[in-house]
């Protein structure tokens, strides 16, 4: 079945880095789309950053953008996020999600299973 296993969140300071990996498992990875999605308590989940098939196309929200930074080793079955300059509103529990087709999408109903999330905090 699949499977997404988010890893490398945890605690750091405000301005610090944090790379969030994303291992798959049980589909066809190098096939489809990856996003990154986040959630704070209370909130919705929001988009975060996406990435295409093949990692020729990425996508990012407009408050990440110049700080955060998807990729993809297909090689590897994993999926990326480096985050740096982080900010006390970055913090979130953050997941990885697969959709089931070649291009990405912004939307969080369009992807089709979802990892268990791992927490970033950012403290100031």
């Amino acid at each position: 079945q699949v499977q997404l296993v988010e890893s490398g969140g945890g605690l750091v300071q405000v301005g610090g880095s944090l790379r969030l990996s994303c291992g798959a498992s049980g589909f066809i990875f190098s096939r489809y789309a990856m996003g990154w999605f986040r959630q704070a308590p209370g909130k919705e989940r929001d988009f975060v950053a996406a990435i295409n098939w093949s990692g020729g196309t990425t996508t990012h929200a407009d408050s990440v953008k110049g700080r955060f930074t998807i990729s993809r080793d297909n090689a590897k079955n994993t999926v990326y996020l480096q985050m740096n300059s982080l900010k006390p509103e970055d913090t979130a529990v953050y997941y990885c999600a697969v959709r089931t087709a070649r291009a990405s999408s912004v939307r969080p109903r369009e992807y089709d299973y979802w990892g268990q999330g791992t927490q970033v905090t950012v403290s100031s």
